[in-house]
């Protein structure tokens, strides 16, 4: 899937994660801030590539910051995020693309 713009999902708020999405030259660009980074970057970071992998991603520029969100949380806004920023047309289709 192609990035065509920039894009954000989620909010500030306490238990939930703000990501930014842009269109990039080459691969995949994460920069990671978390109010749990020493207990949870690992895992956070984990979800995040796997889910632009999902998608089909292999170009963006993502920042992610996290205010103590749960994985399924942390999925949702960079699916969110992904499916704004390709412009995507018609229902999103949950039974398929998205995993």
């Amino acid at each position: 899937m192609d990035i065509k713009r920039g894009a954000v999902s989620g909010t500030l708020e306490s238990s939930d994660v703000q990501v930014t999405i842009e269109p990039a030259a080459n691969g995949i660009w994460l920069e990671l801030s978390s109010s749990v980074m020493n207990q949870y970057s690992r895992q956070i970071r984990q979800v995040v590539l796997n889910t632009l992998s999902n998608l089909g991603v292999e170009r963006a520029n993502v920042t992610v910051v996290d205010r103590g969100a749960l994985d399924s949380t942390i999925k949702a806004r960079v699916e969110c995020a992904v499916f704004r920023a390709s412009e995507w047309e018609g229902a999103i289709p949950w039974q398929g693309l998205v995993k």
